[in-house]
């Protein structure tokens, strides 16, 4: 089993001592304090079960949406799309902590390469470093 790491298209935490599931309650609260609901929720592990009968660590992926920065973006970029929602990942380490990384918008952003995307993406960018920051706090 390959660890978590920290990906330089992440921002993420290890959340010491904190379950898996009081990692997903709490990143579920951050995201809605920062104006993003959660579209979907992709769990990794049963779906791996289902399709494959393999197992997997707990690994969920939560796709954030805040309606009116999708708005803004679509509006510049109708096809951002493509890049939407903002994937969240919580999954946990050998050690039973928690760990949650949103996909850094910026970099994700810089695919596109325009002026007028740039304020979008770094609002995204500050309000998923909230996000992550606010974990810490729960």
């Amino acid at each position: 089993m390959s660890s978590f790491g920290n990906p330089d298209y992440g921002i993420t935490a290890t959340l010491k001592g904190v379950s898996y599931g009081d990692a997903i309650e709490r990143t579920e609260k951050a995201l809605k304090d920062e104006g993003f609901g959660v579209l979907t929720r992709i769990d990794i592990k049963d779906t791996l079960r289902k399709k494959l009968d393999v197992d997997h660590k707990n690994y969920v992926i939560l796709g954030a949406c805040n309606p009116p920065l999708a708005h803004q973006a679509l509006q510049a970029e109708a096809g951002i799309g493509l890049l939407l929602p903002c994937n969240v990942v919580v999954t946990e380490d050998d050690e039973g902590n928690a760990i949650v990384s949103a996909l850094d918008p910026v970099k994700m952003f810089s695919l596109i390469d325009r002026d007028d995307v740039q304020p979008i993406a770094e609002d995204v960018k500050a309000r998923m470093e909230r996000v992550i920051a606010a974990l810490g706090k729960g």
